[in-house]
């Protein structure tokens, strides 16, 4: 035998870099947790400020995100199939207050009776 020892690492050595999870484990700690990806865009000619955009990027689970105070898309009709009524029934009570208000202004001015 040669004076070379071959040593596989086992439980007592430690291994080398972060430990390895997958891809899963990866994705369920961000959404967990979530993760906030900020950066400015800034566009100048000669000291003139042409367009700025500014990119905020949010990833998080829906509960995640709800604890943080984001529920935007429970509120747009486009998303929210329970926001595209509450909109409709919005708009349907406006429209019936001002139809009222015209009918009632209409009798005062012609004196009739609805």
């Amino acid at each position: 035998m040669t004076g070379l020892e071959h040593r596989y690492p086992g439980p007592e050595t430690e291994a080398y870099g972060p430990p390895s999870g997958s891809l899963a484990d990866l994705l369920e700690r961000v959404l967990d947790k979530g993760i906030v990806i900020a950066g400015d865009i800034k566009i100048d000619l000669l000291d003139i400020e042409l367009l700025t955009i500014r990119l905020r990027l949010f990833i998080a689970s829906v509960d995640t995100a709800k604890k943080a105070g984001i529920d935007w898309w429970e509120t747009d009709p486009a998303l929210s199939s329970r926001a595209a009524r509450d909109a409709l029934a919005e708009e349907n009570a406006r429209l019936r207050e001002r139809l009222d208000a015209l009918e009632r202004a209409a009798e005062e001015t012609t004196g009739a009776v609805r």
